[in-house]
């Protein structure tokens, strides 16, 4: 998963770095007041460009061949199903808002807000273990390699990298979400699109030239589905493919949303799919398997690779490359999704000391709590064994409170075909509502197993005791989830800014609709006349 770069260029002044000013921004797409109407490859290319992220191939390279089915599978029942919902549920609902809108139009703001607090620390979680990644790369810029490989498993680099560079992207973050986005579309492309195609291009020049294949052929195209251990990495996958339904707030800039949204999904998942197989089988053919690291084996792979055609060097520079595509995608994750919920927090779900902002704009206090949390999970890499066991558990974790918000996001948006029936869907499933059952259904069931393989320690990394690796998910998995309805259970009416644009739900100003089952008074002074 990447939110590296949400748009295609970087460079400001041109009509995509608008679009990528305007993403950020929450979706006012506008060119010289006229709305920016997107193409459906244009869609394809900026939803791609959300989603994929190079950290994650040495994991799958594990499994060898068999990654291609845990990606073909995981795309089928959780990219492709998350994508339709979201893109009815933002067309369809195209108000202030995003997963908390869409939630809270279904069940309240209680568990509108739930969902995009576990949404927010998804990415807060996710933060520390691309860091790790982030570390191993720049560790692998020097030389000798054997000096590369013993700095990027030694937990207080590790540790001592991931704070300052954080920090220093917190502090750059207060100065705006326009610098943010420049400094992430350009760090996207340099660091995850050109180094994904030169990895996939060495790795056929690899074979081509006849070097020795270190990944097995012959172990088939199937899992091993009685061996649940071995397939807790195969369920981070669904990590990877998290962020899809980010960009289908633009639906309705579209010219023909109901043709060109899904055939551009379509071509987005083949992308994508493409992309994250070849990228896998390449780090798995040079990378022997037993030798397979969750943090450096990419980096690695680079350098071997370079060093087939006689240019070991050229890894070096790959490496650095690699450190500033993740240094886009800390920015990013860093400012867009406090900023969502700054915009929630506003509307009266957050005390306010946590709304405040800067002359930028930007949400100090959410950004400074952000950093807090981040900061104290460094604790983590001194309780657990290894690095590779930190990145691993803070990206299970990640992964959890990412399918706690996928699976209430599918259950609302079927609940809202019944509740909502006559509301004008711009984009709308097909099939009716067996449609929306079907991809609904799939989908939710699709993140149940994959969270529930998340709680089994995986056997190709050591975890160290299985109780401490176990209770660190337990433990931290019950408090994230219990968090939101806590902090909504003391919300006050006075912690609604006036100045709040947000948009009451389309359930406080229907008279004919009555409020979701178990709404609380709302805190909009609309929905409070009505309650």
């Amino acid at each position: 998963m990447s939110t590296a770069a949400s748009s295609p260029s970087a460079r400001p002044g041109k009509p995509l770095a608008k679009l990528g000013t305007a993403i950020a921004h929450g979706g006012k797409l506008k060119a010289s007041g006229k709305p920016v109407v997107i193409t459906m490859m244009a869609f394809a290319i900026m939803n791609f460009m959300t989603v994929v992220s190079l950290r994650g191939l040495p994991a799958q390279a594990e499994y060898g061949l068999v990654s291609i089915f845990y990606y073909v599978f995981a795309a089928v029942v959780f990219l492709i199903p998350t994508a339709l919902v979201a893109a009815e549920l933002a067309s369809t609902f195209p108000k202030q808002g995003g997963v908390f809108r869409w939630v809270g139009e279904a069940f309240g703001p209680r568990w509108g807000f739930a969902a995009v607090y576990w949404q927010w620390q998804a990415w807060v979680l996710w933060l520390p273990a691309v860091l790790v990644f982030g570390a191993a790369a720049l560790a692998f810029v020097w030389w000798p390699q054997s000096f590369d490989a013993a700095l990027a498993t030694n937990k207080y680099y590790a540790m001592a990298v991931l704070l300052v560079v954080f920090w220093a992207v917190t502090v750059f973050t207060f100065r705006g979400m326009e610098s943010s986005v420049r400094l992430s579309t350009f760090a996207g492309v340099v660091g995850t699109i050109i180094p994904g195609a030169i990895l996939i291009g060495l790795g056929g020049v690899y074979v081509a030239m006849g070097n020795p294949i270190q990944m097995p052929l012959d172990t088939g195209f199937l899992p091993n589905f009685g061996d649940w251990h071995s397939m807790v990495l195969a369920a981070g996958i669904f990590l990877y493919y998290a962020g899809m339904e980010t960009q289908a707030v633009h639906v309705k800039n579209m010219r023909n949303p109901a043709r060109d949204y899904p055939l551009s999904i379509l071509i987005a998942t083949i992308m994508t799919i493409v992309i994250f197989v070849l990228g896998t089988l390449a780090v798995g053919v040079v990378i022997p398997h037993k030798s397979i690291n969750l943090a450096s084996s990419l980096l690695v792979a680079y350098r071997d690779l370079w060093a087939a055609i006689g240019l070991p060097w050229v890894g070096n520079i790959m490496a650095l490359m690699v450190a500033i595509g993740v240094l886009g995608q800390v920015n990013v994750v860093t400012s867009g999704p406090s900023t969502g919920l700054l915009a929630v927090g506003k509307a009266g779900h957050l005390p306010h000391i946590l709304q405040r902002t800067n002359a930028h704009g930007m949400s100090v206090p959410i950004l400074l709590l952000q950093a807090a949390i981040v900061t104290a999970l460094c604790v983590t890499f001194l309780i657990l064994p290894s690095v590779e066991s930190a990145f691993q558990i803070l990206s299970q974790i990640s992964n959890l409170m990412f399918l706690a918000m996928y699976m209430t996001m599918f259950v609302a948006a079927i609940r809202l075909r019944y509740t909502e029936p006559d509301i004008v869907r711009p984009f709308k499933i097909p099939g009716g509502n067996f449609g929306m059952w079907l991809v609904g259904v799939v989908g939710f069931l699709g993140a149940l197993v994959s969270g529930f393989l998340s709680f089994n320690p995986p056997s190709q990394i050591g975890t160290g005791n299985a109780s401490i690796y176990i209770g660190f998910l337990v433990i931290g998995t019950l408090v994230e989830i219990a968090i939101p309805f806590i902090v909504f259970a003391f919300r006050k009416q006075s912690w609604k800014d006036p100045n709040s644009d947000f948009e009451p739900f389309e359930w406080e100003t229907k008279n004919s609709r009555p409020a979701p089952p178990g709404a609380p008074i709302p805190v909009l002074p609309a929905a409070a006349g009505a309650a």
